[in-house]
């Protein structure tokens, strides 16, 4: 029996299968934290391979070379300050009212008949330096106000929102998903960018502008009035001080273009020349952040009267809920490399192969099952990265082609929301949605952006 499902096809196949209903249980049934549940499925499954002990945590003597610090480590030495200073960035634009900022100038520049249009750019640009749920803490007050002025239904003003922020948190560096994802196929940010930008537009687009619009029209759901007045004092405390609209999107802009200039300047100049290694130099995803936040933290901050003090704060306050997604990143990280070492990652691959599927479409349907599965979209990212990873190992994929992977992978993670995702609840709480109607509106908007995501890297694929 050992020997079969060690060494068999049924048998890996089998190990494989296990693996993931177990590591689904522990998450979804017996509430275990995702990253642990990786590390312990991870462990089992590289034990039941035949994997030996040395190999797999090393020895007291030396153990950097085990499984389990080089899974863990491999990953997280590549994501780690990536997401810890895009987070710090987003942290900063947000105390320093640059989001009011935004989302005010939008409003007066569309006018109050294009308003959802407005909230729907203001979530697009305003989600590439801030997380999701803290983008909808900051933004949400403007949606009430927008919304009661008009007199017509919040879904019409949130659900472009939400569309802006979700594709950007789900395609766009330095979100913690892509990121990762990035990491663990070896994909250059420049490119992730660049098919990012290709796949989340389009998305936002068919579900942030054509389904809100239809959507806000068909269900009235009023401003609750307690959130109104919340928001009315919150404008009014934040109307001094606040920053040129013009400095909030250069900030926000220089690490894109940095990263995109590192990028394509190693395709087009000379390996070697002084434009090359200045180009390269600034390009460095961690050197590009890492100068956007000291011209955040000098430009929104200290020259607006922040003390060391609060920067000390806001920095130690922002950084605080992201070590559970990298510690989640790591175990996945850890997870795919014992899928590696054990040869389960090549019969899978080999099975999946012989389903004649292509691979983008593979990646989305794995990913997509995990995602309606267990609710987490970085889970459902970094566990179908570490399933694909040695199926696409085989393949002479370029950078172009395994960046549209990650952004199937990436759809793939935002199906479907329902009520064992936090951000449904967070939408139903901020917005005075019903379960049915957060049903409705939201988990329709999250499927739309997924699928139209998938077929746009679908197409993308075909022509790169």
């Amino acid at each position: 029996m050992i020997d079969w499902l060690q060494h068999s096809t049924g048998g890996l196949l089998t190990l494989s299968a296990l693996s993931i209903a177990l590591l689904l249980a522990m998450i979804i049934r017996w509430k275990v934290e995702p990253f642990i549940a990786l590390i312990i499925v991870g462990l089992l499954v590289a034990l039941a391979a035949g994997v030996p002990v040395e190999t797999l945590v090393g020895s007291a003597q030396k153990a950097s070379e085990s499984l389990l610090e080089k899974g863990f480590g491999g990953i997280l030495g590549h994501v780690a300050a990536i997401i810890g200073l895009g987070t710090l960035l987003g942290a900063v634009l947000e105390a320093s009212g640059g989001a009011e900022v935004l989302t005010r100038s939008l409003l007066r520049a569309f006018g109050e008949k294009r308003a959802p249009l407005a909230m729907g750019l203001a979530g697009l640009i305003f989600g590439v330096p801030v997380f999701f749920d803290i983008g909808i803490f900051v933004l949400a007050p403007l949606v009430y106000v927008a919304a009661k002025r008009s007199g017509r239904s919040i879904v019409l003003y949130a659900m472009p929102l939400l569309a802006g922020l979700s594709v950007m948190h789900a395609f766009m560096p330095p979100h913690p998903g892509p990121v990762a994802a990035a990491g663990l196929l070896g994909v250059e940010l420049g490119w992730i960018i660049v098919m990012a930008l290709a796949v989340a537009i389009p998305s936002w687009f068919v579900g942030g502008v054509l389904f809100s619009s239809w959507a806000g029209k068909r269900l009235d759901v009023p401003v609750p009035e307690e959130m109104l007045a919340a928001a009315e004092k919150a404008r009014g405390d934040q109307a001094k001080g606040e920053p040129p609209l013009g400095l909030v999107l250069g900030i926000i802009a220089v690490p894109l273009v940095l990263i995109l200039a590192g990028t394509f300047g190693s395709i087009l100049l000379e390996r070697g020349s002084l434009p090359y290694g200045v180009l390269t130099f600034f390009g460095t995803p961690a050197v590009a952040l890492t100068i956007a936040v000291l011209l955040a933290f000098w430009l929104l901050g200290f020259r607006r009267g922040m003390t060391r003090e609060q920067v000390t704060e806001l920095s130690g306050a922002s950084l605080r809920p992201v070590a559970m997604i990298l510690l989640v990143v790591g175990a996945g990280g850890f997870f795919g490399a014992v899928l590696a070492a054990t040869g389960v990652g090549k019969v899978l691959a080999t099975s999946l192969s012989d389903l004649g599927l292509p691979m983008i479409a593979l990646a989305y349907v794995i990913s997509c099952g995990l995602r309606i599965a267990q609710g987490s979209a970085t889970v459902a990212i970094v566990t179908t990265t570490g399933i694909v990873a040695p199926v696409l190992e085989g393949l002479d994929y370029s950078q172009p082609q395994l960046a549209l992977v990650v952004m199937a992978i990436a759809s793939g993670s935002i199906i479907a929301s329902h009520v064992n995702d936090g951000g449904f609840w967070i939408v139903s709480r901020y917005f005075g949605l019903s379960v049915k109607e957060t049903l409705q509106t939201w988990t329709v908007l999250e499927t739309i952006l997924s699928v139209v995501g998938f077929v746009v890297a679908a197409l993308l694929s075909l022509v790169v």
